[in-house]
């Protein structure tokens, strides 16, 4: 264990993490419906990968080349009820460090209480040279307007959570919103800088894309953490990328991606940033996050 993390890591450690050894697991590391969606992105790149090579595309997926600066560290907040942190405040500059010096973009969440978001702020801040997306839980306008003054100096773009108002570990904590395209218009004129709507990964969420054309659009499904339809973002990235491309400059994804074949490919299918949490998490707290990047690049 790292000495920065003097806590409990709330996984089982798997030789594979796939989300069958953490069903149920919230808080933790686990998904909802006893982690269906976990598992069903981590085999939907594989599913993706076999296709491909059915269509006689593996070996061209396999020459695609990685580079550090098409990947991010995924937005993290709740170390200690979901990673098992002792104190909240020690994860969060170890993690995007280690990101940032691995040559990855930064990617920083948001959380109740306001302490966690300005935790990440802080970090970024103390990394000096660097700056990161910062994505804000859709919270009542004026609330969000205030958060976006706090991360905007330290911002390479601003995105909106528009799926965290279902979220299974903030229900009954904060008020959050499912956010209008009005909404997320004034949400975009106060940012003033690139503008994200994370959790595209619905029928609904791409009427929504189309009416704003945000600078990009983020699938995700929060890692299968929240209650959303049942299926993976391996599967709605091959069957929508195109469509998304024609509303927003650039398409990220996130959700089971484990190995360099599976970051190859979701940029062979249209990914332009590809986003990991649970194995750097992970990586951070055993102090294990060379080795990690190593496989990957």
């Amino acid at each position: 264990m790292s000495a920065a993390a003097c806590g409990e890591l709330k996984c089982h450690r798997c030789a594979v993490c796939d989300g069958y050894g953490c069903p149920g697991m919230l808080p933790g590391l686990g998904g909802v419906f006893e982690g269906k969606n976990f598992q069903l992105n981590c085999e939907g790149w594989h599913e993706l990968f076999e296709k491909a090579v059915k269509a006689g595309k593996g070996d061209e997926i396999r020459q695609i080349p990685v580079r550090p600066e098409q990947l991010r560290c995924g937005p993290v907040t709740g170390a200690v009820e979901n990673i098992g942190y002792a104190q909240e405040a020690d994860f969060y500059l170890p993690y995007l460090k280690n990101a940032a010096q691995a040559g990855l973009g930064l990617c920083v969440g948001d959380g109740c209480p306001d302490e966690k978001l300005k935790y990440g702020v802080a970090a970024v801040e103390e990394l000096a040279s660097v700056q990161a997306a910062f994505f804000l839980k859709p919270y009542p306008q004026e609330k969000l307007f205030e958060r976006i003054e706090w991360v905007r100096p330290y911002a390479s773009h601003i995105g909106i959570d528009i799926d965290s108002y279902n979220i299974v570990t903030m229900r009954n904590l904060v008020n959050l919103e499912r956010k209008t395209a009005v909404q997320l218009e004034e949400f975009r004129e106060h940012t003033k800088l690139p503008f994200v709507i994370k959790g595209v990964f619905t029928d609904d969420d791409i009427t929504l894309v189309r009416e704003v054309r945000p600078d990009v659009v983020y699938i995700s499904n929060h890692g299968g953490r929240v209650e959303t339809r049942i299926g993976s973002t391996a599967q709605f990235l091959a069957e929508h990328a195109g469509e998304l491309k024609k509303y927003c400059k650039e398409i990220w994804v996130d959700g089971g991606i484990r190995t360099r074949e599976n970051i190859q490919t979701a940029l062979h299918f249209g990914a332009d940033q590809v986003i990991m949490a649970r194995p750097l998490i992970r990586a951070t707290f055993d102090d294990h996050y060379a080795e990690t990047i190593r496989d990957l690049i």
